[in-house]
């Protein structure tokens, strides 16, 4: 039997978003999950949030291990994982009322956040509300040592990866129609931004 792959990192912060979740979420019905990883969130969020459809994405490289986690889990609210590189794959034809993505963006290319702040709007209801979680910079500057070492330690691995300002991907959000409406102080020098659809690109 292979062994499901395992992030330490998400039973870290899964009960700390999940509390942020309940609210956020309490009133959605489908979420689209963008970079589901190992599929470990996922199935923690949607044992304890079933009344939504939790549908997980990521590259097919990552899809073998997210089947494993639910399958393992046999949650009904946790369709099969789809494959999605948001720079180079179709988006889903199906519209969500919220997204989800954490950690994402300071691992894939400054290409790719672009890309995938350029596609929620096809795929979003109106007045959706997307979520992410993860480490940021503000005003270029890193929030605390343990992120500008940790954004160091990225940028000497793959010069692509990298913490992102909030200022450059507010903008994204922006253009995409996309208002920021919370900006929630998470656990280990992480944030949670949160943005609402107030309008289709």
């Amino acid at each position: 039997m292979t062994d499901k792959p395992h992030a330490p990192a998400t039973e870290r912060n899964r009960e700390p978003i999940l509390a942020e979740l309940r609210a956020l979420f309490a009133d959605h019905q489908r979420v689209l999950e963008i970079g589901s990883g190992t599929g470990q969130h996922a199935v923690f969020f949607a044992a304890a949030l079933p009344h939504l459809v939790w549908q997980c994405s990521d590259r097919a490289e990552n899809l073998p291990g997210i089947r494993l986690w639910l399958a393992d889990a046999g949650l009904a609210n946790t369709p099969a994982p789809l494959a999605l590189d948001v720079i180079r794959d179709p988006w889903p034809s199906e519209r969500y009322d919220a997204v989800f993505s954490a950690n994402t963006l300071h691992i894939m290319p400054w290409q790719a956040v672009e890309a995938l702040f350029a596609g929620l709007p096809a795929v979003l209801h109106p007045s959706a509300t997307v979520a992410i979680y993860g480490p940021f910079n503000r005003n270029g500057i890193a929030t605390s040592d343990s992120n500008a070492a940790f954004d160091a330690k990225l940028r000497s691995e793959q010069p692509h990866m990298g913490l992102r300002d909030v200022e450059a991907v507010d903008a994204l959000a922006q253009a995409a129609g996309l208002a920021l409406i919370a900006d929630i102080a998470m656990p280990a020098n992480n944030a949670l931004r949160v943005w609402r659809l107030v309008k289709s690109t």
